[in-house]
C-alpha cells in the first residue's frame, strides 16, 4: 500500500465516523419510508436530492425507471468505479424500531417494512462512496464515482435494464454489498460460489370476449350473454386457479430434489373484487425462480408455459406473458475479492457496544428470556476469509452445482469486475432450548440506530477503502480487468433479455395510498 492510499484511507474513515449521526439518521429516514418494489417513490428522490446536493450530476428516473437514478461525479480523469443503492422494502412485513412486535405507527401489520434491510444497504454504499469522494478531494486523487439506484431488488427488476442500456459499460470495476442474511457469509466477500440463476414471469389471464363462450336453448335469454341465467365463461379467476394449481402439483416434477432450488408466488390485484354476475375479466399470477444454473430455469420455465396454455383455455380467455427478470449466474473475480477484503479486515468486524447490547437484551425481556451477557450472533462480530466461508458453503452443496441462491447483483458482474461482500446486520443468538427468534425481531433490529450503526460504519468503510486501493494501485486494478476478460473469453453468457426490454412498472404492484383527508397517513 503506497503511503498516499493509506492516509486517503484514514481520512475516509475518519468522514464516516465524524458523520455517523447523520448517517444513522439518513438510514432511518428511507427505513420509514419502506417503500416496496417498483413504488419507492419517496425513498428514489431523497437519493436523488442528497446526491445533487453533494456535488453529483444526476439522472432521475434513469433508464425509464421511475425510481431508479443515475448520478456521477468526476475528479478528473482516472478509473470508473461503481456501486450502488438499494431501497425497496418487503409487503406484509411492517415492523416499528422497538423492542416489541408492532407495526410502524398509522400502518398495519401487513404494510411493507425492510427486512434484508435494503435501507441500510443504500446508507452503508452512499458512506462509502461520500468518503471516498472526500479523500479523493483531500488528496488530488483522479476517478470517477459511479452510484446508481437500483429499485425492485426483490424482483431483480432494475440492474437487467440498467445494464441492458449500457449503464455499467464505462465501469472499471464494481462493489456490490448486501448486509449479511445467510451464513456462512457474514463479513466476507463472495469466492468461487456466487449468487445463480433468477426467473420472474407475469402469467395474465384476460377474458375480453365472455359472450363467445357457449349459448343454451335451454335459456330463453340465451341471445343476451350477460343474463343472470346465461352459461357464464369460466374467467380470468378460473383460469388463474388452473394455473396455479397445476403449477404447484406438478413442482415436484419440474427438476430432481437437489441443487437448492425454489419456487414461489403471488397473485397480482387488478382491483376487480365484485360480485356481479360477470366472469372476471383479468388475473395475474407471478411466479419467481431460482435455480443454480439457466439449463435448470429453463426447465422449469417448460412447464410454466404449458400450464398456462392450457389454463387459458380452459378458463376462455386469451393469454398474456410478461418477464419481470431474467439473470445470468455470477462471474467470479478474485482480484477484486481479495482487494475489499483486505480493506474489510483493516476495518474489522463490527462491534456491538453497550447500548446496542441494552436493545437486544430488552428484546429478550418482551420475550421472556433471560437476557444474556452476548446476545448477538457471535458470527456478527467475527471476520471469516472468503475462503473459508466458500469450503463452509461447499459442504452443503452437490459437488456439480457452481453457484447457490439468488440476488440481481450478477447481472452487473457481466459488465467489469465485481466482488460481493457482506457485514453483518444485528442478529441474536438463539437462547438454548427458546428456539429460533420471531422474524420481527431481526427486522426491527434492522431499524434501531444503536444496532444497525455497526453495519453503516464497517461497510461505509470498506467501500471506501476499496476504492482508493483500486484508484491509487493501478496494478491491482490491472488484474482484476485481466481476470474478468479471461473469465468472459472462458464461459461467453450472453444476456437473457432482449436489449429493448422494458421495466414492468405497468403492473398492478403493490402501492401506498394517500388519507384522502390530507393528512398524509398511509395505509393498505
Amino acid at each position: 500500500m503506497t503511503e498516499l492510499t493509506a492516509e486517503a484511507k484514514e481520512t475516509a474513515r475518519a468522514w464516516i465516523d465524524a458523520h455517523l449521526d447523520q448517517l444513522t439518521d439518513w438510514h432511518t429516514r428511507i427505513w420509514e419510508l419502506a417503500e416496496p418494489a417498483w413504488r419507492e417513490y419517496r425513498s428514489q428522490q431523497w437519493y436523488v436530492e442528497r446526491l445533487r446536493a453533494e456535488g453529483f450530476d444526476v439522472e432521475d428516473g434513469s433508464a425509464g425507471m421511475p425510481t431508479a437514478f443515475s448520478a456521477r461525479w468526476s475528479n478528473g480523469d482516472g478509473p470508473t468505479l461503481l456501486t450502488y443503492a438499494e431501497y425497496d422494502a418487503v409487503p406484509g412485513n411492517s415492523q416499528a424500531a422497538t423492542t416489541t412486535e408492532a407495526p410502524r405507527e398509522g400502518l398495519t401489520r401487513f404494510a411493507p417494512g425492510h427486512t434484508d434491510p435494503h435501507s441500510v444497504l443504500g446508507i452503508s454504499t452512499l458512506a462509502g462512496v461520500l468518503a471516498a469522494k472526500h479523500a479523493m478531494e483531500r488528496h488530488g486523487i483522479a476517478g470517477t464515482l459511479h452510484y446508481t439506484g437500483e429499485p425492485a431488488e426483490k424482483m431483480h427488476g432494475s440492474k437487467v435494464v440498467h445494464g441492458l442500456r449500457g449503464y455499467y459499460d464505462d465501469a472499471d470495476a464494481i462493489v456490490s454489498f448486501h448486509p449479511f442474511y445467510m451464513l456462512p457469509l457474514c463479513n466476507t466477500a463472495r469466492w468461487d460460489t456466487q449468487c445463480g440463476a433468477y426467473y420472474s414471469k407475469v402469467y395474465s389471464f384476460v377474458c375480453d370476449h365472455p359472450e363467445t363462450w357457449q349459448l343454451s336453448s335451454a335459456d330463453p335469454n340465451s341471445p343476451i350473454p350477460a343474463s343472470h341465467s346465461a352459461a357464464r365463461a369460466p374467467g380470468a379467476n378460473a383460469s388463474l386457479m388452473q394455473m396455479y394449481t397445476a403449477s404447484r402439483t406438478m413442482l415436484d416434477s419440474m427438476l430432481p430434489a437437489t441443487g437448492g432450488w425454489s419456487f414461489s408466488d403471488a397473485i397480482l390485484s387488478d382491483g376487480q373484487a365484485t360480485a356481479d354476475n360477470l366472469p372476471q375479466r383479468v388475473a395475474r399470477i407471478q411466479f419467481s425462480w431460482r435455480t443454480p444454473d439457466i439449463e435448470m430455469a429453463e426447465h422449469i420455465l417448460a412447464v410454466l408455459d404449458r400450464n398456462a396454455a392450457a389454463a387459458a383455455t380452459m378458463g376462455h380467455c386469451a393469454l398474456e406473458e410478461r418477464w419481470i427478470a431474467r439473470s445470468r449466474p455470477g462471474r467470479t473475480n478474485h482480484a477484486m475479492a481479495s482487494a475489499l477484503y483486505a480493506n474489510l479486515e483493516e476495518v474489522g468486524a463490527p462491534v456491538y457496544g453497550a447500548e446496542a447490547v441494552a436493545v437486544a437484551q430488552e428484546i429478550q425481556r418482551s420475550l421472556g428470556l433471560e437476557p444474556s451477557e452476548r446476545p448477538f450472533l457471535a458470527e456478527t462480530e467475527q471476520l471469516i476469509e472468503p475462503q473459508e466461508a466458500e469450503r463452509a458453503l461447499r459442504e452443503h452443496m452437490p459437488a456439480w452445482q457452481r453457484n447457490w441462491t439468488s440476488d440481481d447483483y450478477v447481472e452487473m458482474s457481466h459488465y467489469a469486475p465485481l466482488v460481493r461482500f457482506y457485514v453483518s446486520r444485528p442478529a441474536l443468538q438463539p437462547v438454548p432450548g427458546a428456539g429460533p427468534y420471531p422474524a420481527w425481531v431481526m427486522n426491527a433490529l434492522g431499524g434501531i440506530p444503536e444496532t444497525i450503526a455497526p453495519t453503516i460504519v464497517t461497510a461505509g468503510k470498506t467501500v471506501a477503502g476499496t476504492f482508493l486501493d483500486l484508484l491509487t494501485r493501478p496494478e491491482l486494478l490491472a488484474e482484476a480487468q485481466r481476470e474478468f476478460a479471461e473469465r468472459t473469453a472462458a464461459e461467453p453468457m450472453p444476456a437473457l433479455l432482449p436489449a429493448d426490454f422494458a421495466p414492468p412498472i405497468e403492473l398492478p404492484w403493490p402501492d401506498y395510498r394517500t388519507d384522502p383527508a390530507g393528512g398524509g397517513h398511509r395505509h393498505w
